[in-house]
Parts: structure tokens; sequence; C-alpha cells
């Protein structure tokens, strides 16, 4: 649920028609009303200076809450209503009344003050959760606020949008967007609303909320509502996070099940598949059992016998016949042991933690049983060279230590010995941030490390850790999975 509110000044003659309305206009020897809010300010220049040769702080009289309860009062009574609007919701005989002011719905939507400007009452079609929610819509209107629920999101997006109330249309895409952020809304529903309305920071916000949590959605209900053209975002991308590739394929397969869409569909999905990334064992397996392979099968038999010439070789052996420059032979984020390890953190703020974990050295199953350690530090106030404390200069003038709070979170992650150069890898390491919702642990942020760095610059920069109630922090505990990908230094360029 979130509250939104504006501010925006308007003309001078627009706010003493406002106060006429409400009937706010008063004397200027009156007193304010009880519950009125001071605040100081400024001050008529006549009143600056002071009896005794000084000047006096300024102060001005700020009476805009009571101008918001009168604005609420005047909507909920419809005094001096010059305006009916009259909403229908579609497919209903259902119509509700709204008796509104001409000159307080042209304020803000363009396209109301057309529809009013030559009548006084207008009949407004609407959907039924449009019309639903128009109550709300109208008090935004009035007051500049309102209360939106889940379910509230869209329909009030969409009369923002209808109606050209650009303040409420961004209030309720960011409301949208820090759901997502946070592991709560409907990412697939949403998806496609904001494609239809051309939303593309909504649209961004739950891609990179499936990408990260695709587990759990190919689990529920919403991924029967994917789309092709939203599968076909979701497929490609390298920082989906998955217990393996193997699961990636049942999840799919699942999908085409239900969705059957045409062969053309169905194919292009299925090569989407890393199909080295899945060992040879399971492979067979794919190749005996699965329904969609039985149907495809000659769609991605090319692939399939990548898969299996790419473990039945060394790397670098395979390197020298084909090209190993293609995203099929980069890992995307996967939990599965072989690739990281969890790493719950109890009471992050209070002092530097590491551990260790083991990982595969790469995806082909040459290397399936060699393995790199992996030493982990975190430190939860980490300063900066800048920032550290200097206790003198060179004149010998004591200079102040730098405080503990001005640090960042750090984590570093090296290997314990340099076996992996051997193989013809580098690694790529990535670190999820749990965040539970509704008795999920989903994923709320990720940061990935460059080839070359041991550590990412920018990790939990904007994070207070100190703090119990902190969207960082599982019931006081940072939840942490730390993710290691072999990448072969023959592959230059890669999809995101």
């Amino acid at each position: 649920m979130l509250r939104l509110g504006y501010a925006k000044p308007g003309s001078w003659g627009s706010f003493w028609a406002i106060l006429t309305l409400v009937g706010l206009a008063t004397r200027a020897d009156r007193g304010p009303e009880p519950g009125c809010l001071f605040k100081l300010c400024c001050v008529p220049a006549a009143a600056q200076k002071a009896d005794v040769g000084g000047e006096a702080a300024g102060t001005s009289i700020n009476h805009s809450q009571m101008l918001l309860q009168r604005l609420q009062e005047l909507l909920r009574q419809g005094n001096a209503s010059d305006v009916v609007l009259r909403v229908q919701a579609a497919g209903t005989d259902e119509v509700r009344v709204f008796h509104a002011h001409r000159l307080l719905l042209g304020l803000h939507s363009e396209l109301l003050r057309e529809l009013l400007s030559n009548q006084s009452e207008v009949v407004l079609q609407e959907p039924r959760d449009c019309a639903a929610v128009f109550d709300k819509f109208i008090r935004y209107l009035y007051c500049g606020e309102l209360t939106v629920l889940l379910a509230q999101a869209i329909p009030l997006h969409r009369l923002a949008t209808k109606y050209g109330v650009a303040s409420l249309q961004r209030g309720v895409a960011d409301y949208m967007r820090a759901l997502l952020a946070g592991g709560a809304g409907p990412a697939v529903g949403w998806y496609h609303y904001a494609v239809s309305t051309g939303d593309e920071a909504l649209r961004e916000s739950c891609l990179q909320f499936l990408a990260w949590n695709l587990s759990a959605v190919a689990g529920s209900a919403e991924w029967g509502a994917v789309s092709p053209e939203l599968l076909a975002q979701l497929l490609p991308r390298s920082d989906l996070v998955l217990q393996d590739e193997l699961e990636l394929f049942h999840a799919l397969e699942a999908w085409l099940g239900r969705a059957r869409p045409p062969a053309a569909v169905a194919e292009r999905a299925l090569r989407a598949i890393r199909y080295p990334m899945i060992p040879p064992a399971q492979l067979f397996q794919l190749q005996a059992r699965s329904a969609a392979l039985a149907r495809h099968g000659e769609a991605v038999a090319d692939l399939l016998l990548q898969a299996y010439q790419f473990h039945a070789a060394s790397p670098l052996h395979y390197a020298k016949f084909f090209d190993l420059n293609g995203s099929a032979f980069l890992p995307r984020n996967y939990l599965a042991p072989a690739w990281g390890a969890p790493w719950v953190i109890n009471n992050p703020a209070r002092d530097d933690r590491s551990t260790s974990f083991q990982t595969q050295l790469g995806p082909s199953g040459h290397d399936s049983g060699r393995r790199v350690t992996w030493n982990v530090l975190f430190s939860p106030r980490w300063l900066p060279v800048s920032l550290r404390p200097v206790y003198a200069d060179a004149a010998g003038t004591a200079l102040p230590a730098a405080r503990p709070e001005d640090g960042r979170p750090r984590l570093v992650v090296t290997p314990a010995s340099s076996g992996g150069d051997a193989a013809g890898v580098s690694f790529q390491k990535t670190v999820l941030v749990g965040a539970r919702q509704h008795g999920r642990l989903l994923v709320r942020h990720a940061y990935s490390f460059h080839q070359s760095s041991e550590e990412a610059g920018d990790f939990l920069a904007h994070a207070d850790l100190q703090r119990r109630n902190s969207e960082y922090l599982v019931e006081n505990a940072l939840h942490l999975h730390l993710i290691v990908k072999p990448v072969y230094h023959t592959l230059i360029r890669t999809p995101k």
C-alpha cells in the first residue's frame, strides 16, 4: 500500500479561485482557525525590521492542511459544483455520479478540461476495475493524495494515463517498481500491461524481477500467463537465477504443454536452452523422456550434438575445432552447489566475517571432478583509503578520524589457488541478496564482479545494515548466495 501526493504551484488566479470555492478567503484581522499548521518561513518587507535596531526572523502562515480538508469537504458534499460526471462500468448498468468542479478537474487534466468546456454533464465509459477506483482518482485531483492497494495499481495507472495526469501516472509506476524490487507484485501481468502502455521503465523492472526470480515464478500460476513475447525476452538472458539449466528446460516444457504455441515459436524457445550446461546423463534422459523433444527434436538436434561433443573433450581441445564464443557456453546464475553456495550472515553490522566454498572448475564434463576453492571476506564498515583515519598532517596538526558509519559494506572473493588458469578460464562472480516476501525468499539485488576484480565496487552501497527492519535483512540476517561462473578466455562477447 502506498500514499501518493503532489505539490504543484498554480497561477495566483487559480489559487484565489480555489480559495473562493472552499470559502477560505478571510479578512486580514482574523486569527487562524483551530487545527491549522504554522510554518516559519518569510514575511512582508514591512514586518522584517525590528523595533530595536536589528532584523527579526520572518514568518508566514501556512494553511495548506486546512485547505486540503476544505477541498475534501467540497468533493464529498458537492457544494457549488458546476459539472456532473457519470461514470459507467463497461458492460453493466452500474453508474457512479460525481458532482465536481470544472476548475479543479481542468487544473490537472487537459482532457477533462476539453470535455467539460461546453457541457456541464458528461458520461464516461470505463472498464469495471477503473470505474471501481474512479472515486480515488477524483480525490487525487482535489487533494493530491490517495492510498494505493496492490490490486488498484493498474486501474489507477490506466486512468492517470488516459486523462493525462502525469504526476499520478509517475507515482503509481514508482509504487509498482518499488513493489517489484521488494519481491512483490504480479510481475507477469504488470509486464504485459507495461508493454501495452509503452512504460519502458516498468517493463524493465518486471523483466529484472522475473530474471532474478525465475524459479519462483515458474512454479507459480503466473507462469501460465507468460506470453511468447515475454518468454523470448527471458530465455536469452545470462542473469536468469535458476537451480540449473535443466530446471529451465522443464519450466519451458511445462509452458509449451499449456500454451501450445505454433511450432516455430516452440522451436525458437527450445533453441534458447544452453544444452552444454546440462550434464550428458541428464541429456540422455531428456532425449528419451521429453515430450517437447519428441515433437521438436529435429529443430535442436545440432545443439544436442554440440553439447555431447563439448562434454566429451577438454575445453581447450574442443576450442581447437569449434567456436566457444557463444552464450551456449556461458553459465547463467545457477544455485546448484557446483556453481556456488549460500551464506547467511547473522547480525551483519556487528563485525567482519569469512567463509569458503568450492565450485566446479568448468561446465564441461571433462572438468566435472575438478574443484576450485574460494575464500570470502565480508566487512560491514570497510573504509576506502580516502576516508581512513589520519591522525596528523605534515604540520603536526591532529585531524579527526573517520567515523565507522562513513564506511560501506565490502565483499571480497578470492581463489585459494590459481588452478583455474590452466583450464583456460577466468571467473565471473555474482552475489545475490535475498528478501523474504509472503513466506518466500526472493532475490532483491544482484551484484556482479568484473572478471579481473575480486569484489563488487557497489556492493550494498546504500544499505543500512544497522536498521533491524532494513529491506536487505531477513530476521536481522543478511541472506547471500555466492555464484562463480567459469568463462572461457576465447569468449569475447556474450549477450546479457
